[in-house]
């Protein structure tokens, strides 16, 4: 058996060829910084133990409007858009710190649904916390509109702050990302619901369907509308889970004094 200091020489040879290659390959937009950035997570994970490196999670299409390499889903996304981070590197990030460890997992609405915390520190500048407190300041700049995920779901009336409230305010980088965990059971039926077939040959055991930015590792409050559209079905673009009396009256005491920009 090899020693474990040629494995580590190895990885770092391996990771600073990588880093050069980013630097005179890659495009403009790639910084230095995003660069060093990569080579700490991939030294990070070269200590993280165990040789298997099957992906217990993956960031499913449905998510790929928040990356901004996806340029044409991403820049009709109102909410949070990672552009200092691909969905390849997230990946990496999500499955080095969860490891198949499912104490790390917490409940969501749903048996298929759990999320996943974790500190955002070294993964994204651009995840901005973007949910505001409604204000008597800034209660006019409120917008509604008829919105719908993607062409197969029904639109249904949200309510949020422009973006243009962002030239106002600086808002503060999110202290905690939330991802967002479906089932690969969940997944498939939904998809099928709606004639999706796109990920069939997906295995990965957990989905990423959203990644929220906030300052707490606790989950906020589902949005009463999403909780509807879940409530409609599979058909219409939700869960087929129906509502939680308790849960929505809950969310609409929370979103009757808040809104996310977008």
């Amino acid at each position: 058996m090899r020693s474990s200091r040629w494995l580590v020489w190895n990885c770092i040879s391996l990771t600073l060829d990588l880093s050069t290659s980013l630097v005179t390959t890659a495009p403009a937009r790639r910084t230095h910084q995003s660069t060093s950035r990569i080579f700490q997570r991939a030294m990070s994970s070269s200590g993280s133990g165990g040789g298997d490196n099957k992906k217990h999670i993956v960031v499913d299409p449905f998510c790929f409007r928040q990356f901004s390499e996806h340029k044409e889903a991403s820049q009709s996304y109102k909410g949070t858009v990672f552009g200092d981070v691909s969905v390849s590197e997230m990946e990496d990030i999500v499955n080095s710190f969860y490891q198949g460890d499912e104490s790390k997992l917490v409940n969501g609405y749903a048996p298929f649904c759990k999320h996943l915390f974790i500190e955002n520190k070294g993964i994204s500048e651009s995840a901005k916390v973007n949910v505001l407190e409604i204000t008597p300041d800034n209660e006019h700049l409120l917008r509604t509109e008829y919105q719908a995920r993607n062409d197969k779901e029904l639109p249904v009336l949200v309510r949020y702050f422009p973006e243009s409230v962002k030239e106002k305010l600086e808002l503060p980088t999110a202290k905690y990302l939330d991802f967002i965990l479906y089932s690969r059971e969940q997944i498939q039926k939904e998809n099928a619901a709606q004639g999706d077939d796109e990920d069939s040959a997906e295995t990965a055991p957990w989905g990423i369907v959203s990644i929220k930015a906030q300052d707490t590792a606790t989950e906020n409050p589902m949005t009463p509308i999403t909780a509807m559209r879940n409530a409609l079905g599979k058909e219409e673009g939700g869960s087929g889970v129906p509502l939680n009396r308790e849960e929505y009256i809950a969310a609409v005491k929370y979103w009757s004094g808040h809104a996310t920009i977008a």
